[in-house]
């Protein structure tokens, strides 16, 4: 089996600065870490961590809090953690919390007692569990920001401003928003973003708020099946979306040809659905890897002030809005 000793020979470097790469330590150069990392792949290395952790205090394993695993959108995000984490030598221990507060609550108390070196965390609304006071470790957030953490998320003013520049030159005039939770930062931003760019707010035909599990409540059916009510419904996510298509079949009412539907993160499930899902597209894999990277550089020890990273969206047309003025 290959040793520290085996790396350093291979590259010509101390032990000590394979230990250090190996480790996460930013005591090495971009170069020298790329080798140390392509001569430890090559020599078949591998790391004793129950060892490696009696000696430095740490374990190699970072948290992942996601809010449910039933919404797509989620288990790519925890997809695009789990590799960029494992290409770090890094294990993730994932948590659902199930879209309870106390499910929440409970996956950090789990993480604190297999003493995590830290979490990514997606919160669930805008308040943390109580037992996160007693977490010295890193903490970044992903997709729902909240103030004091790193954050990494996507532009969501951007897509709402794309979602209205694109209703207003397909022709729409009378729309329904099916928003997200407004608790959720993330949603208060899609929506706001939306609105803030349209002209005339008098284009609004009706509003409600939703979960983003999808579950539509009885006023949001009732705003749906209402005939000419609006053109164009836009929705906080691609869940909602979907069940708003879903909805609207089931009402004998056609999308797009009777009203059309736009949604929110691009999800798998988009370009699968009938019809298919005009949408913002999120880069997933690239909130991920990010996030892994700010929790090695917290990892670490360096100090670091608290830092957003926001990437910019797109607009994914497909075949659920019906164009009503002439090109």
């Amino acid at each position: 089996m290959a040793t520290l000793r085996d790396i350093a020979a291979r590259v010509g470097v101390s032990v000590t600065t394979v230990s250090n790469v190996l480790n996460g330590r930013p005591n090495a150069g971009r170069d020298i870490r790329e080798q140390v990392l392509r001569a430890a792949k090559q020599l078949g290395y591998r790391p004793n961590r129950a060892a490696q952790a009696m000696r430095t205090g740490r374990t190699r394993a970072i948290g992942l809090v996601l809010p449910d695993l039933t919404n797509p959108f989620f288990p790519e995000l925890a997809q695009a953690v789990e590799n960029t984490a494992r290409s770090a030598g890094l294990l993730v221990c994932l948590i659902d919390s199930q879209g309870k507060v106390e499910g929440e609550a409970d996956g950090f108390s789990l993480l604190m007692q297999h003493a995590v070196d830290g979490v990514i965390w997606c919160p669930l609304g805008p308040t943390a569990p109580a037992t996160l006071s007693n977490f010295s470790k890193p903490v970044v957030l992903v997709d729902r920001p909240q103030p004091r953490y790193d954050v990494v998320q996507s532009d969501y003013a951007m897509g709402g401003r794309l979602l209205a520049e694109y209703a207003l030159r397909m022709g729409h005039t009378s729309i329904g928003l099916l928003s997200g939770p407004l608790r959720i930062e993330s949603a208060r931003q899609r929506r706001d973003g939306f609105v803030n760019a349209l002209p005339d707010k008098r284009r609004i035909a009706w509003e409600l708020n939703v979960g983003f599990d999808g579950h539509l409540s009885c006023d949001a059916v009732g705003a749906l099946t209402r005939r000419r009510s609006a053109t164009l419904v836009v929705c906080g996510n691609d869940l909602i979306a979907i069940s708003a298509i879903r909805c609207l079949a089931e009402h004998g009412i056609r999308v797009p040809d009777d009203i059309s539907v736009t949604g929110f993160d691009n999800i798998r499930w988009a370009d699968l659905v009938t019809p298919r899902l005009t949408t913002i597209a999120q880069p997933i894999g690239a909130i991920g890897a990010k996030a892994v990277e700010l929790m090695r550089e917290r990892m670490s020890g360096e100090a670091l002030v608290s830092r957003r990273t926001i990437f910019d969206v797109a607009l994914v047309e497909r075949d659920s809005v019906r164009r009503l003025v002439p090109r």
